[in-house]
């Protein structure tokens, strides 16, 4: 009886397992190697050792990637939310403004009267100081006075000597550092400067204060661009964030 059980199990079972096996031999994907070798992507400890090392890098950099651009998207979408930038203002009073994107600086120009152009060239924030304490105040925080620094040219006409005045731009007033005639081509690389401005008689500080001032280098000014850098420093932020996702983003 025996006998005829073995070679009942054995015609039945031994073809149920030969199709089945094909069956799931068909389906499984396979890698094709340069030695013909086939392996099964579903194990990949199967793979040649130099496929794994590099099987294996290139998950652990398609991960780390994946998490940079994710934060990225993040952060640029948070700005956005929190306080959107506001389209940069193209006029300022008698001032056209340059807001030249990607770059830290904006430029200004305007004329003056028939003879004069002035120029102006004012910087992102570059630097901060505390802030004078309030009367009444806890002195507790950290308020600070952000800076920009300007660069005012003013020329009568093409090819005279400039005259080019440095500041510092204070949240609602300009403070005159440095006061020189720049050649309009080549200037001597030991060339005198002048003394600081400070260092001038303080009636002389004043006129030239109101000679400025005339021309439209003022308090006005100076709050203008700290309302402008506010928004210019937040939108080259999101332009800066958006330029480092698209080159992680290139294949």
């Amino acid at each position: 009886m025996a006998r005829l059980i073995r070679p009942l199990r054995k015609s039945v079972i031994s073809p149920l397992s030969s199709s089945s096996s094909k069956i799931l031999v068909q389906q499984m994907p396979t890698l094709h190697f340069a030695h013909e070798e086939q392996v099964s992507v579903l194990n990949p400890k199967l793979l040649p050792p130099q496929c794994l090392r590099t099987y294996i890098s290139d998950m652990r950099k398609s991960a780390f990637e994946g998490h940079v651009l994710r934060l990225l998207r993040n952060e640029i979408q948070y700005e956005l939310d929190r306080s959107p930038p506001n389209q940069p203002v193209t006029k300022f009073k008698s001032f056209t403004v340059n807001n030249r994107p990607g770059e830290q600086w904006i430029s200004l120009r305007r004329k003056f009267e028939e003879n004069e152009d002035i120029k102006i060239e004012a910087t992102m924030f570059d630097g901060a100081v505390p802030a004078p304490k309030s009367k009444g105040g806890s002195g507790l925080g950290k308020e600070v006075q952000l800076h920009i620094t300007m660069i005012v040219n003013i020329s009568k006409k093409e090819g005279c000597n400039v005259l080019e005045i440095m500041c510092s731009v204070w949240p609602d007033t300009i403070e005159i550092n440095k006061l020189f005639v720049r050649e309009p081509d080549n200037m001597p690389a030991q060339a005198y400067v002048g003394p600081e401005f400070k260092e001038l008689d303080d009636e002389l500080q004043d006129a030239l204060y109101e000679f400025s001032e005339a021309r439209g280098i003022n308090d006005d000014l100076a709050i203008f661009l700290h309302e402008y850098m506010k928004n210019k420093d937040k939108t080259e932020f999101i332009r800066w964030m958006g330029t480092v996702k698209s080159v992680i983003e290139k294949k």
